[in-house]
């Protein structure tokens, strides 16, 4: 994709993941992977501005004999959520109007 993805698309990428069940970090950027480029060195502070806003939160698992740290949506994620599907449905039809020459007088 050469497109550039916003941080607001791939902070609701991440929270929408997140609705279904918990991930830890590296899952979670293998996950977006599939759809965008994006590395861990980019997933890891979008998931630290998510917590520090209070839309996710951490627990710690032991897995072979280390901790990986999971993440969960919180009812203020979902909310948030909410904010960047609309702002996204916002935007897309905006776009399609543009692109399509729809948005002619």
């Amino acid at each position: 994709m050469a497109i550039q993805v916003s941080t607001e698309i791939l902070e609701g990428s991440v929270l929408a993941l997140l609705t279904k069940e918990d991930y830890y970090g590296y899952a979670i950027t293998r996950e977006i992977k599939k759809v965008f480029p994006i590395s861990e060195s980019t997933m890891y502070p979008i998931l630290r501005r998510l917590k520090k806003e209070d839309w996710l939160s951490t627990y710690d698992e032991a897995y072979e004999g280390r901790n990986r740290r999971y993440y969960k949506i919180t009812d203020q994620g979902l909310e948030r959520l909410e904010e960047i599907r609309s702002n996204w449905q916002e935007l897309k039809a905006a776009t399609d109007a543009i692109l399509e020459g729809k948005n002619e007088e």
